[in-house]
Order: C-alpha cells, then sequence, then structure tokens
C-alpha cells in the first residue's frame, strides 16, 4: 500500500513537473527546466532544439554540445529527438543537501557559431526520505527530586528532503510523568523537549520507557522513532551549567589539522562524582564530525579533517556537558568558515581552433574559454588578460566566459604562429594567477603577388649565338607559402620585326631561364625588349611583370665591303688614270669600303698588299687614298697593277682585297690604244690553255658518242642471235655457258668490264660507272651483268638503246668492253 501511494505522488509530481515546464517554455529569456529526482536515465527534460531555434538534426550538424567543468554530467542531449535528457539518477539531496531549492545550471555551446546558451535545470524534490535519528536509543538521567515542568533536551530527526516532505512534527508517547514541548532555535528550527509534569519516586518507578516519532508533510507521510529511557537517579542537587548558552567562533579554512577552535566549559557545585561534567556532541551530522573533534573532558574543540569554505561555510552543533550524577545541559557552537584566498584561478578552454587565416577581420573568434575562481569575495573575482603586444583581446560573453578574438589584421608573411599566454589574477591578499597557452597558427591567404628583385633587366648577348642556349633567368619570390608561393613565368606576346615574340626567345615556366631560339644578328637588331609575367598558384592567382632589355653584342662575322672602286659590268675593265707628270702625292682614286659590323669590328685600315711597281704608289691608312709615293718616270709601265687589302679590327680581324689597274698616261687616247695592245699580247700563256681546253671537250664528246654507237650495235647483235636460237627450236636451253668458250675454233681469255648506263630526264645527273674488272674463261651471264651501278645520261639520249624504265626515269644498258680509259683534266 505504501509502495502505491509512493507511485501516485511520484506520478502527481511529473505532472505538475510537465505544468511547470509548460509555463516556463511559454515565457522568453533564460531557458529554464525542471525535473524530478530520482528519476531513470534518459527521462525527457525539455526540447532544446526548439529553445535554440534550431532543428533535430542540427544539433550534430552544428556541433552543439553541453560544457563540462569537470563535474559529473547529469544531462545530455539526444541528437535525435533534439531533446535534453537525464545521464543518470538524479539525487537532489546528494547534489543540493539542505538547500530549499535545488538548481542547477549547465551550458550549452553552439560551436560552429561559438555561442553559449544558458540553461537553468531546478531538480525538484521527492519525498523519498523518512525522518531519522542518529540514534537508535537514547538515555535521559533525571534527580528524583528534580521539580515538575523541568525541561530536557532530545536529539532532533534528520530528514533531507525540503519543503511539505521535510520534518514537519513530533509526537511522544502518551504517559503520566512527561510531556512534550518544542523550542525553537536560532536558525528556526523546531528543538524537541522532554517536559517533566509531575514529581517522580525512584521507589516506585526507576526507569520510563518512551517513545519520539518524527513525521514530515509528505504524501503519503513518513515517519521515524527513537526509543527513549528516562532513569530516576538518587539526589543530585545541581545540573551543569555552561559558561554560554551559544559560543560562536570564525576561523580561516585553511587551519591544519589539529588546531584548536575553542573551548567550552561547563560547572557544577556538586561535589564528588557529581560535580564532574563530561563533554559530547548531540545531534551532530556526519559531515561535521569528521572535521571537529571534542575532548570530553577539557572541552576544547579541535580540527579533524580539512575545512574548505567552497563546500561548507557554517557548522552548527550541540555541545552536552553531563556530570556524574546524569545530569546534563546543552548549549551551542556555531561555527562560521571564513574565505581564504587558497584557490587559484581556473581556466578551461572549452572550445579553439588551432589555425585561422590571415586577413581575417578584427573580432575574429579563436577561442572560448571558461575562467572560474572557487574562493568568493574579492578572492573570487577573477579578472583575465592577454598580453598588450599581442594582436588579441578577450571579450566577456556569458557569465565567466571569455571570447578570445583577433584586434587587427594578421599577417602570416610577418608572424606565422602565435604563442597565445592566456593569465587570469584574482583579487585575494595576495593575489593568485593562473596561466595558460594556446598555439594558433596563421593560415596562408594569397595577397603577396610574386616580385622581382629588380625594376628591369639588360642582358647582353652576342650575336651568332647558337640557337636554344640560354642566356640568362629571372627569379620572383612569394612570401606566400604552398600553392600561394609557386610560381610559373611567361612571356607577354609582342612582336618583332613581323614574327611573334615567342620565335626569338622562351621561357622556362618552372624556373625563369630565358633560351634563345634564334642565332641573333647584329646587323638586323641590335636590342629587343620582352615582359615576363610571374604569376603563383593562389585562386585567385596574383602576378607581376618585369622587363627585360635584350641587347646583341656585335661581332667580327662581316667582310669589308667596297664600295668604289667597282668592276665594271660589262666585262671591261676599271682603269684609273695617272698622268706622267703627276708630282708625288698625287691622289690617283680612292678606295671606299664599309663594315656592317659597329665600334672597333667596322674600324678599317687600308694597305697596299702588291704592287707592279713596288713604292711606286701609297694607301692612306685611314683614308684609303691612293696617292704616288713619287715622280713618275718614262721607264714606269703604262699599266700598273694595285692590289689594296682592307682589313677590319676585329678579334680575328677580316679582310676584303681590291685590285686596281692604273693606266700611266698624259691623255685618253693615248691610253686605249696602249690598253688594246696591252690586252692583245698581255698573256699568251692563257690564250693557248683556253684552246687546249677546247680540244680536250671536243675529243670526250666524241668518244662519248663513239661508245654509245658500238654499245647501240651490240645491242641489236645480242637481240637478234636472241631471236635466230629461239627460232632453231631452243635446242641451246639449258647449255652451260662454259660449252660456248672455243666456239668457231677460237680460244679465247676475255677480260671484260660490265658497264650500266642509267639516262634520266636531268642531264646533270648522268654518270657512268666503271667497277672492277671480271676475268672469266666464260661469257658473262645477262643477269650478272645487270648488278653493276647505274650510269646517269640524259633522258632524250637514252630513247632506242635500251629498255626505258618510266618509273624510275632511267634506260640501263649492258655492253662488254675492253677497257678505255680517259682522263681529262681541265684547268
Amino acid at each position: 500500500m505504501g509502495n502505491r501511494l509512493l507511485f501516485l505522488d511520484r506520478s502527481g509530481l511529473i505532472l505538475l513537473y510537465i505544468f511547470l515546464r509548460t509555463l516556463q517554455e511559454s515565457g522568453a529569456g533564460h531557458i529554464q527546466y525542471s525535473v524530478p529526482e530520482e528519476t531513470d536515465k534518459g527521462f525527457f527534460v525539455g526540447n532544446i532544439s526548439k529553445d535554440l531555434g534550431l532543428e533535430p538534426w542540427e544539433l550534430a550538424e552544428r556541433r552543439v554540445r553541453i560544457i563540462s567543468r569537470g563535474r559529473m554530467q547529469l544531462f545530455a542531449l539526444d541528437p535525435r529527438s533534439g531533446s535534453l535528457i537525464t545521464a543518470g539518477r538524479l539525487d537532489r539531496e546528494e547534489l543540493c543537501e539542505t538547500l530549499s531549492s535545488c538548481f542547477f545550471n549547465i551550458e550549452i555551446l553552439v560551436e560552429d557559431t561559438l555561442k553559449i546558451y544558458g540553461v537553468e535545470v531546478e531538480i525538484m524534490d521527492v519525498n523519498d526520505n523518512a525522518p531519522s535519528f542518529q540514534e537508535a536509543e537514547i538515555e535521559i538521567k533525571v534527580s528524583e527530586h528534580a521539580t515538575p515542568g523541568s525541561r530536557f533536551p532530545l536529539p532532533n530527526a534528520r530528514d533531507p528532503d525540503v519543503g511539505m516532505n521535510s520534518l514537519q512534527r513530533y509526537q511522544l508517547n502518551p504517559n503520566s510523568y512527561f510531556s512534550l514541548q518544542m523550542r525553537g532555535g536560532m536558525d528556526g528550527a523546531k528543538n524537541p523537549e522532554l517536559v517533566l509534569e509531575g514529581s517522580l519516586d525512584r521507589e516506585k518507578e526507576a526507569a520510563h520507557h518512551l517513545l519520539l516519532t518524527a513525521f514530515d508533510g509528505g504524501d503519503p507521510i513518513q515517519q521515524g522513532a527513537v526509543a527513549i529511557r528516562v532513569v530516576v537517579l538518587d539526589v543530585n542537587d545541581h545540573i551543569p551549567k555552561f559558561t554560554q548558552s551559544v559560543y560562536q567562533v570564525s576561523i580561516p579554512e585553511n587551519l591544519s589539522s589539529g588546531t584548536r577552535v575553542l573551548m567550552v566549559n561547563a560547572t557544577d557545585p556538586d561535589e564528588g562524582i557529581n560535580g564532574e561534567v563530561v563533554f559530547s556532541f548531540r545531534n551532530m551530522e556526519s559531515k561535521a564530525s569528521e572535521i571537529f573533534q571534542l575532548d570530553s573532558h577539557t572541552g576544547e574543540v579541535l580540527i579533524r579533517g580539512s575545512l574548505d569554505f567552497e563546500k561548507s561555510r557554517f557548522y552548527e552543533m550541540e555541545i552536552q556537558g553531563q556530570d556524574g550524577g546524569g545530569l546534563s545541559t546543552t548549549a551551542k557552537i556555531l561555527i562560521t568558515v571564513v574565505d581564504v584566498n587558497d584557490n587559484a584561478p581556473e581556466i578551461t578552454i572549452t572550445s579553439s581552433t588551432n589555425s585561422v587565416l590571415e586577413n581575417s577581420p578584427p573580432g575574429t573568434v579563436i577561442a572560448l574559454l571558461n575562467v572560474q575562481d572557487q574562493d568568493s569575495g574579492e578572492n573570487g573575482q577573477v579578472s583575465c588578460f592577454v598580453p598588450n603586444s599581442l594582436p588579441f583581446k578577450l571579450e566577456k560573453t556569458y557569465g565567466n566566459y571569455y571570447k578570445l578574438i583577433t584586434n587587427r589584421v594578421l599577417d602570416r608573411e610577418q608572424v606565422h604562429s602565435y604563442n597565445i599566454t592566456l593569465i587570469a589574477t584574482d583579487q585575494g591578499h595576495p593575489p593568485l594567477s593562473t596561466e595558460t597557452h594556446i598555439s594558433l597558427n596563421v593560415a596562408d591567404d594569397n595577397d603577396n603577388p610574386p616580385t622581382f628583385a629588380d625594376s628591369s633587366y639588360s642582358v647582353y648577348i652576342p650575336e651568332n649565338n647558337p640557337r636554344g642556349a640560354s642566356f640568362f633567368s629571372v627569379m620572383a619570390l612569394d612570401l606566400d607559402s604552398n600553392e600561394n608561393s609557386r610560381v610559373t613565368y611567361s612571356l607577354v606576346e609582342d612582336t618583332l620585326q613581323g614574327a611573334p615574340l615567342s620565335s626569338y626567345v622562351s621561357i622556362n615556366s618552372d624556373t625563369g631561364t630565358l633560351y634563345a631560339l634564334r642565332s641573333f644578328d647584329y646587323e638586323q637588331f641590335r636590342d629587343l625588349q620582352v615582359w615576363v609575367t610571374a604569376l603563383d598558384g593562389g585562386n585567385p592567382p596574383l602576378s607581376s611583370n618585369v622587363s627585360v632589355s635584350i641587347f646583341v653584342l656585335d661581332q667580327n662575322d662581316n667582310v669589308p665591303e667596297i664600295l668604289h672602286p667597282t668592276l665594271p659590268t660589262d666585262g671591261s675593265t676599271g682603269v684609273e688614270l695617272a698622268p706622267r707628270s703627276a708630282e708625288p702625292g698625287y691622289l690617283v682614286t680612292k678606295v671606299v669600303a664599309v663594315d656592317r659590323d659597329s665600334g672597333q669590328n667596322a674600324w678599317l685600315s687600308y694597305r697596299l698588299l702588291k704592287a707592279s711597281e713596288p713604292g711606286l704608289f701609297a694607301v692612306g691608312l685611314h683614308t684609303g687614298e691612293v696617292r704616288t709615293a713619287r715622280a713618275l718616270l718614262d721607264r714606269d709601265a703604262l699599266k700598273q697593277s694595285l692590289v689594296v687589302v682592307v682589313q677590319d679590327h676585329g678579334q680575328p680581324p677580316l679582310s676584303a682585297t681590291v685590285t686596281l689597274t692604273v693606266a700611266v698616261a698624259d691623255s685618253i687616247p693615248d691610253v686605249l690604244a696602249d690598253l688594246s695592245s696591252f690586252e692583245s699580247s698581255a698573256n699568251p700563256h692563257d690564250s693557248g690553255l683556253t684552246l687546249y681546253l677546247v680540244v680536250a671537250v671536243a675529243v670526250v664528246s666524241c668518244v662519248f658518242l663513239a661508245f654509245v654507237i658500238v654499245l647501240l650495235a651490240l645491242r641489236l647483235r645480242h637481240w637478234h642471235a636472241t631471236r635466230l636460237l629461239q627460232a632453231s627450236g631452243g635446242s641451246l636451253v639449258g647449255m652451260p655457258t662454259s660449252h660456248f668458250v672455243g666456239v668457231d675454233g677460237v680460244q679465247a681469255f676475255l677480260q671484260t668490264y660490265s658497264q650500266e648506263v642509267s639516262l634520266t630526264a636531268d642531264s646533270r645527273r648522268s654518270h657512268v660507272i666503271f667497277p672492277q674488272p671480271n676475268y672469266a674463261d666464260m661469257l658473262i651471264s645477262h643477269d650478272s651483268c645487270e648488278k653493276s651501278e647505274p650510269l646517269l645520261i640524259a633522258e632524250d639520249s637514252a630513247a632506242g638503246l635500251g629498255k626505258f624504265d618510266s618509273k624510275n626515269d632511267q634506260v640501263r644498258f649492258i655492253t662488254y668492253l675492253p677497257v678505255v680509259a680517259i682522263s681529262v683534266q681541265v684547268f
């Protein structure tokens, strides 16, 4: 029956909880829930996803979680339903002890936005505890001479429940000598006392047995009882009396074990054993009994365990003094624990990132942290900060939570990582502080274009450089990292002399090495300018340009060119005139030359290399002027031949020569007559040589023509003999060629040559090949003759001489003739 009533009681509280939760959820502001104690694991507390404005599936996606600060987790999130549920059995008396209201605050973190929501959960009391006494039976000694109205304190019952579920009243079983009365305590509690209603007679009844029952106000009501045994003593006239009814003391929480807290004292004017007072604690809580101990003879209260202001700030105890005759009295001891700054602040990193993108705007959240100090008052007031030298600051958000944010734009190229020191200091005396560290890497953003060391480059390359050779290299640096710093090079499209620039110069896209695709000619162009683009691998990519000016250096690759005198185009010989009356230094002519090179390579010097009359003429070293070196004499020849060399100053030097013919005469008609006679008899040896050459060519042509005629005749004869053999019935078919040796009684040792004449449409390609002689004592077969090298002659002369191959445009002839060797040398 009792269990059924308890079940009904819990059911009613659950309904009440649901009603209160509905009212709380309908309001605005702080999220509040209520949950009864003693519920099973997974009990529904509240729809947290709805109150946060999220869908249930968003709890996992946005990494919503409960922040834990070291205490046992009492609640959990159900990702499927989006509800806040209990993580285990809740015991209100264990969590809140004697507090009338039990609230539990939790923080919900939405990690993707680093927002914190406070949730307050009230744990509602259930009447799950009955009143109980510390002792199962107590004994009270009363003198038989005690007057009616005398009061004797009784032990208090304890009920950890609160409200109506806590202790409400006491009841004493009916008897003729004692009654029960309540006396209010300083803390508002009601303490039971046993009141003597009539005179006692030890001879009639030496002991009285009573029952004290305590009741709570729950539904159903629960109770607890203690047996009281009243012993009637013989005459003991005086009751012990404490010097103070209430002892109050304040002690710091850092007292060590064995330290005396206070001393109580009680006196009894009786003599002997009736005047000896023994002290003891009454109605002492279990936690207090672990911390304090009492010397029963001296009345000293000592520290037994360790005090902790954060766990318990006040202790109330009742002390009893009893003499040897059994009479006793009580007094109160009130101990207040004073907070000492013995706890340093605690910094808890709730959420943090180890990397932040550079150029992130100020106010970017780096970490979320909680700062706590278990001390109270000024000792628990905490200030948290970061060093001013760092580009970060702390911003308070909710409760004791702080956001670590940037206060300016970060630059990875200046500082690529930070070791952030967080310092928390309380206001105690002396102050205590704690520091923790957060390592932060600054992630690279493509904010730096590639840069060249110089704004422009000048390159000097000699002309006639080898094609494909590298001649320069550029390099651009990008202060970014990884792909953002990977640089590729390219050339800006342009044209030079109508051709694309890429046909002159190329660049290695990875190394920036420039290559010459052509052999540069200083005489065509002396310089060119290219623009090199450096592009990084970022997104979007950044680039920069630099100009490279290429200067072609002149090389001595051009021979001086004679401009004057020029050779006549009509076949005549150019002649310069020098009168016989010319004085020394007379300007006969001037050799004019130019050199397409430049600089030292184009500096020309003139000198006389050869003269038919040495010492007659002189050439200006730098002017090229041909002057008479002395006066002309009658014995000097009419025609003077001068060879002038023009040389540049390159390394190695290049030169050109010109032959000058100077006619020594006073008038032009004389010059012409003398020159005609001179040319006719000047060089008879050259005329004879020309004649020999003409004769040789004619002889060779005749021999070749005779050779062709003989070859054609032999070919026709061979063809005719073959026809006759076929007409005779083929009697000679299969006969070896050796059988033909000695035909008509003639024994012959044939020394033969085989030639293959190939005639093509291009007479310049016609040729005759004479292979090594073939000695044999038999006739040469037709097949063996076709293996000789071709002789190329004109196509029109080949018609009718042999078989014409239209595919190869050649005619093949096989001849057998004695050796004919013709050696023609043409000079």
